[in-house]
């Protein structure tokens, strides 16, 4: 699901403008700025080009001088409700096209569940897949994430198909295709101009028997 049918960074956007809120409100009798909660974003923002995203909310609490524990600004990015989530155009008509013919589909997506379930509401995939046909792999515990075989087994088996008459679409080679070629069904990537793993190349037992650089290419 992400950075396959919807942009993850405008995830990553929406919680940061979830922390900044949360943080202006707090803190805007020691900072009486007018912008404060759109300056705290840009600075998270600017951060996470520049250093990645495993020290912001600290980088970021520093610079204002706020004294805020940092596991509850991870838990409110969490925890909030994503805003302006969108599917990429092309998944769209992918998602279209595949109910249209009456493919059997399916998702298998990683991450904590109840963040990934406000994904799915977000970007309205119960249009496309019945609920069953969703596998948070989370809900199966930590052990069952992606590479693990059994959330592959377990879609396959609900979509009613054999994993050989099963194509699996996804973007990540350190853990998306390695299994599902194994249990024999066709890999393909998506490599968009944005995304964590677009410039990631592995060794070929890694990534998919096929790359793609719009899903429009598989209608």
């Amino acid at each position: 699901m992400d950075d396959t049918l919807y942009c993850e960074h405008d995830y990553v956007r929406s919680g940061f403008r979830a922390v900044a809120r949360e943080l202006s409100e707090t803190y805007r009798r020691n900072y009486p700025h007018e912008h404060l909660e759109h300056a705290i974003y840009e600075d998270m923002v600017e951060e996470w080009k520049q250093n990645g995203r495993g020290q912001i909310f600290d980088v970021v609490c520093r610079r204002y001088g706020i004294e805020k524990d940092i596991s509850l600004l991870v838990n409110t990015y969490r925890q909030h409700v994503p805003e302006n989530l969108s599917l990429y155009p092309d998944a769209e008509r992918l998602l279209n096209y595949l109910k249209f013919k009456r493919l059997n589909r399916g998702i298998i997506t990683d991450g904590d569940k109840g963040v990934q379930w406000r994904k799915i509401k977000a970007v309205e995939l119960s249009k496309w897949f019945e609920t069953e046909h969703m596998v948070v792999t989370d809900d199966l515990g930590r052990e069952c994430w992606k590479p693990s075989p059994v959330p592959y087994q377990i879609i396959a088996e609900r979509i009613n198909l054999e994993p050989s008459e099963c194509v699996y679409i996804g973007d990540n080679p350190h853990k998306d295709f390695v299994t599902a070629r194994e249990l024999g069904m066709y890999t393909i990537r998506v490599v968009r101009p944005t995304g964590d793993h677009m410039k990631i190349q592995l060794d070929r037992v890694y990534e998919a028997d096929i790359v793609v650089n719009s899903l429009d290419e598989l209608i």
